[in-house]
């Protein structure tokens, strides 16, 4: 199945806006459980960071999916959507005592802690209200990512998580505390992820942590890889559902889980990344002394990827079958880096045109901005067309 566009009926709509293709969600989620389900004990939390539409978020919740959150405000919008707050996982660097709080006070499933600062006011926290947290440890595995260096999160380096030689430490002040509960370790590496040798050396660098804590008598309920699995930017249309078959199975061969242990997983891009499309009109095609620009009525704050991390998304035009031509397709924001991408071939375009910016669906709706006093876009669900 690869990504359709109801051309009539989004041409009456006001543009920009992100167009969401349910059967390729559920396609996505469909494959997710498939591979899932050969490994009893894997569990996959949606990492509602990469998309917080509370119309995605209430198909993913019927797949049985828990949720990664990094903010009060995403477990609020998770509990909203009806996720069980029981597979409700916190993560984040720097977390407020009132998101902290809330999460107490919903029992979540477990805070992800990544200082030792962290722990203490968890403790804290816990103690005020008569409850115990569950606690996992980010540990920061040095294990680098080949991805974008915005988006690597497991180098020494990087500000994420407790260093490997502080893991015991941690472990034992955990466990002297009255009101948290230790539970397990977690890990992330970083985003948009293709190679399998990145999750690959994560496996084998966990299984080294769980010796040395194995040889101190510590016991480990719980694994968590983070996410990282990335999507193909580059072929969307041929490659609609991402590799979770490699994925689950790299970890399932080399990752020596042990009887007693869940393995849990925090997936967002992969889910969202290709069912979403920035949907954009083409206001001006303006030819320069070197260039011609499409310029279109989205810009960075609809879709900020391009400016931010010199993102790739793939651009159709919806309603041109011309002869193919360079362009430059640029929006209205006032600044130079407010550009989609340069030197592409589309069929000629003309004012009025829709153009589709593919594999959107992560961090594109969730990151706009009303800079420029902009409205942010809207989104529409194709099963609501």
């Amino acid at each position: 199945m690869t990504q359709t566009f109801p051309v009539e009926k989004l041409q009456a709509l006001r543009t920009p806006f992100y167009y969401y293709d349910t059967d390729i969600l559920r396609q996505t989620l469909d494959a997710v459980d498939t591979e899932t389900q050969k490994y009893p004990g894997y569990h996959v939390h949606y990492a509602v960071k990469a998309n917080a539409n509370p119309q995605l978020l209430r198909i993913i919740n019927q797949y049985g999916l828990g949720i990664d959150c990094v903010s009060g405000g995403e477990i609020q919008r998770a509990l909203q959507a009806g996720f069980p707050a029981d597979k409700i996982v916190f993560a984040g660097v720097g977390k407020s005592d009132w998101e902290i709080e809330l999460g107490i006070d919903n029992d979540i499933f477990c805070f992800n802690v990544e200082s030792i600062p962290e722990l203490h006011v968890i403790n804290q926290l816990a103690a005020a209200k008569g409850k115990q947290a569950n606690v996992c440890f980010r540990i920061n595995p040095d294990v680098g990512a080949h991805t974008h260096a915005h988006i690597t999160t497991g180098l020494a380096e990087n500000k994420f998580g407790i260093a490997m030689a502080d893991m015991e430490t941690v472990i034992h002040l955990a466990q002297s505390l009255p009101c948290v509960n230790y539970k397990g370790l977690h890990f992330h590496i970083g985003s948009q992820i293709l190679q399998m040798d990145d999750f690959a050396a994560l496996a084998h660098r966990v299984n080294q942590l769980q010796d040395r804590l194995e040889a101190q008598g510590i016991q480990t309920e719980i694994i968590n890889v983070g996410g990282g699995l990335g999507i193909d930017y580059e072929e969307p249309l041929a490659h609609p559902v991402p590799n979770f078959r490699d994925y689950f199975a790299t970890y399932h061969q080399l990752l020596r889980l042990r009887p007693h242990q869940t393995l849990h997983f925090e997936l967002g891009r992969a889910i969202v990344g290709q069912c979403g499309a920035l949907i954009t009109r083409v206001n001006y095609v303006k030819q320069g002394a070197a260039k011609q620009f499409a310029i279109v009525d989205a810009g960075m704050t609809d879709l900020i990827r391009p400016a931010l991390y010199g993102a790739h998304h793939r651009i159709l035009n919806l309603t041109s079958d011309q002869p193919q031509e360079t362009y430059d397709v640029v929006g209205p924001i006032c600044e130079s880096s407010d550009v989609f991408d340069k030197d592409i071939t589309l069929p000629r375009t003309q004012r009025g045109d829709l153009l589709a910016l593919l594999s959107a669906g992560a961090y594109g709706e969730i990151m706009a901005s009303s800079y420029n006093c902009r409205p942010l876009p809207v989104g529409y669900l194709s099963e609501e067309l």
